[in-house]
């Protein structure tokens, strides 16, 4: 026990336990030698001093509990150095007054960092154990109180930093480093500074300017100009910021130009007369537009503004392209139109407006909108297909025939009446497949994946369906060759067997053949009659072509290719010179509508005319008489004469696929009814409406009025039920 205590007795004895004795006087003689220190510092006469023997010094004095007067003692030399070093900077004259600051800041920082370092231990200890200012930090605030926020220099300062600023935006060029310098300052004393002595009214006064300027720019500057100078300005006050502002005040001074220059004036500006939006996108002006862009997308609901003007402006060129009756004569040059109008757009969105979705969707739905103001638009973009399909894609490219062929799709998309689409181009694909005009198979084949891809197996059944029946075709009229070698290699004879579903058949009145004809005909259809059991057979004499081999009066020799029609009717001239159009309809058996289209094309169509007609007239009457026109000459052999056809549909002809089209959407309405009240079970009038227009919206735009009669009709075939109590609910009928 008694070695235990004596040894904590040891560790108790402390080295320095005797008290030390100073000399009354030793604060005040070191803290004089600190003191000349200080002074010397700020004379620049500091290379003579011994910091070794300063920093021990103040060592001692913090050591010796004489912290508070050396703290005391260092704000007291610098204060009157500070109000010295004033003094001198208030009598600098214009521009050196800058210059004076800056050269008293560089040295009071030196200054600040030397004192700093012979107080080191005073910052360690003392200041943080008595919660006072740092040495560096102190001599901040005193320069920040004692020269920035001093009567003669605050106002002189902030005055002469925005004269600067001033001049630079006017075009003159100034010492921007000196103004680095000082702003740098400013930051260094504490963001407040910055932002109090600085940054507020130096944001007011760039505000009261860019409003005089914006004003004053858009009395006398177009739309364009305008908008250049905005940007120049907007880049010159980004470029401002780089080189002597603090970074986070770019965001606050490019608002200030941007609600100033563009937001206070947008509506203005899109609208502006001559130059505004409307005429940059009638002119392609991308440089334009794409710079109206980026600064409108600066500013609140600045893109919007664009984006209304130019739906309502392509709603408005759009609804004139498709309602002008002078543009809708040509279905082909219509559609160019389309998609030309289209194409113009795309570029201006890529180009100009950052493949902007926003953009994109407004021009697509200002497309739908006014594609569809036209009912004949499905009828018209088929039509353009046949004729590219036909002709006009001979020679080009297979990554031009795709790039067409998307864009018709695109226009496509664009139809709500999708199967209206669907029953023309049923008709024109079956008219160039059976007269061999298609000019690529390929190309035929890649739209009709397309429009799967789009819409769905069911929507291609059919026209894939023809395409089979085709080779089918060939393979058939092989078998019957090979059957009937009796006809030997000369095959006058060319049948297509068409699937009745697959094909836009009409219920044909066949026309009396001639005779040769006739009995060849009838061999194809024991022998076909004959391989394939359970189906029938009705020919379609208006869908067939010839070929002729003719004689004319001075011997000249041509092969006319012809419609089955046409070939009937010019056979008769071979037992007979003169004939009448009565004769000739009782011959033939032909409708009077395609008998006249017939007779006009063979009599009237200059340089095809093998026929001539008495009297002389465009239209063909019932009394008119016809004969060979033996002076017919050509210089081909080969002569197509083609028939006379609107290329568009007459009126009863267009009510005619109208009221078809209307037929076939009764059964896909009822088929939609039935799948939603089979899943739904029970369902109100309104939300039976909504649910059927939405899943046929792929491929028609359902009439509520024909939903209505659908229901009706399911009633009375009990497939669904009224409720008792509310007449507007449905009920399925398992």
């Amino acid at each position: 026990m008694s070695n235990n205590n004596q040894k904590k007795r040891n560790f108790q004895i402390e080295a320095f336990r005797h008290r030390v004795v100073v000399d009354p006087k030793y604060a005040e003689k070191t803290w004089k030698i600190l003191e000349h220190a200080i002074h010397e510092i700020y004379n620049h006469n500091a290379s003579g001093l011994s910091f070794e023997e300063l920093y021990r010094n103040a060592y001692n004095m913090v050591l010796y509990k004489f912290g508070e007067k050396l703290y005391l003692g260092l704000m007291e030399t610098m204060t009157r150095h500070l109000v010295e070093i004033s003094k001198s900077i208030e009598a600098a004259q214009g521009g050196l007054f800058l210059e004076e600051l800056n050269r008293k800041w560089n040295d009071h920082n030196k200054a600040l960092q030397m004192i700093r370092d012979i107080l080191m231990y005073m910052d360690r200890t003392y200041i943080p154990s008595t919660h006072k200012t740092p040495v560096h930090e102190l001599g901040l605030n005193l320069w920040r109180d004692n020269i920035i926020h001093s009567e003669k220099i605050q106002t002189r300062l902030l005055n002469t930093l925005l004269e600067l600023v001033y001049r630079e935006r006017t075009g003159e060029v100034i010492n921007r480093g000196l103004m680095r310098n000082i702003i740098k300052m400013l930051m260094d004393l504490g963001s407040s500074v910055y932002e109090e002595d600085f940054e507020k009214p130096f944001l007011a006064i760039s505000a009261e300017f860019y409003k005089g300027e914006a004003q004053k720019f858009i009395e006398c500057c177009d739309c364009g100009e305008y908008l250049k100078k905005a940007e120049r300005r907007l880049n010159e006050e980004m470029e401002r910021v780089t080189h002597y502002l603090d970074a986070k005040s770019e965001t606050k001074i490019t608002n200030v130009v941007e609600k100033e220059m563009i937001a206070n004036h947008m509506q203005r500006l899109v609208n502006m007369e001559n130059s505004g939006l409307v005429n940059m996108l009638l002119d392609d002006r991308y440089e334009d537009l794409g710079r109206m862009y980026n600064l409108f997308r600066r500013v609140s609901n600045g893109l919007s503004s664009i984006r209304e003007v130019m739906t309502s402006h392509l709603r408005e060129t759009g609804k004139q392209l498709v309602t002008d009756p002078e543009k809708l004569k040509d279905p082909v040059d219509f559609v160019q139109r389309l998609l030309d109008e289209k194409d113009k757009y795309d570029n201006i969105i890529s180009s100009a407006f950052n493949n902007d979705k926003t953009f994109q969707n407004a021009l697509n739905s200002s497309f739908e909108y006014f594609i569809n103001l036209n009912p004949r638009s499905p009828e018209f973009i088929s039509l353009f297909v046949d004729d590219k399909l036909r002709k006009g894609l001979k020679g080009v490219s297979e990554e031009d025939i795709e790039s067409i062929l998307d864009k018709v799709m695109m226009l496509f998309r664009y139809l709500q009446e999708k199967d209206v689409f669907e029953k023309y181009y049923k008709q024109h694909l079956a008219k160039r497949l059976l007269s061999g005009k298609t000019v690529s198979d390929d190309a035929e084949r890649s739209l009709i994946v397309k429009l799967k891809t789009e819409c769905g197996y069911q929507f291609t059944s059919k026209l894939e369906g023809m395409f089979t029946d085709m080779k089918t075709s060939q393979d058939t009229m092989h078998d019957f060759y090979a059957h009937h070698p009796e006809l030997g290699d000369n095959r006058t004879l060319v049948v297509q067997v068409l699937t009745t579903g697959s094909w836009p058949t009409q219920p044909g009145v066949t026309c009396n053949l001639p005779a040769e004809m006739s009995a060849l005909c009838e061999k194809f259809r024991s022998h076909y009659l004959g391989t394939h059991t359970g189906r029938r057979l009705s020919w379609q004499t208006n869908m067939g072509t010839a070929d002729i081999k003719t004689v004319f009066g001075k011997g000249q020799k041509h092969e006319l290719n012809v419609s089955t029609y046409q070939m009937c009717v010019l056979m008769l001239f071979n037992n007979a010179d003169r004939l009448t159009y009565k004769e000739i309809e009782q011959a033939t058996g032909i409708p009077a509508p395609d008998l006249k289209r017939c007779l006009q094309s063979l009599a009237c169509v200059k340089g095809k005319n093998v026929l001539r007609k008495e009297p002389m007239s465009k239209d063909i009457g019932e009394d008119d008489a016809f004969f060979v026109n033996d002076k017919f000459s050509s210089k081909f052999y080969k002569v197509k004469i083609g028939t006379v056809v609107a290329q568009k549909e007459s009126e009863p002809e267009k009510q005619e696929t109208r009221q078809r089209v209307e037929e076939d959407r009764k059964p896909q309405i009822e088929a939609a009814i039935v799948r939603i009240m089979k899943s739904r079970r029970v369902l109100d009038h309104n939300n039976i409406i909504t649910e059927v227009t939405k899943q046929l919206q792929s491929r028609f735009l359902a009439n509520p009025t024909e939903i209505k009669k659908r229901i009706e009709s399911l009633i009375e075939r009990d497939f669904l039920e009224r409720d008792n109590v509310d007449r507007k609910l449905y009920r399925y009928l398992a």
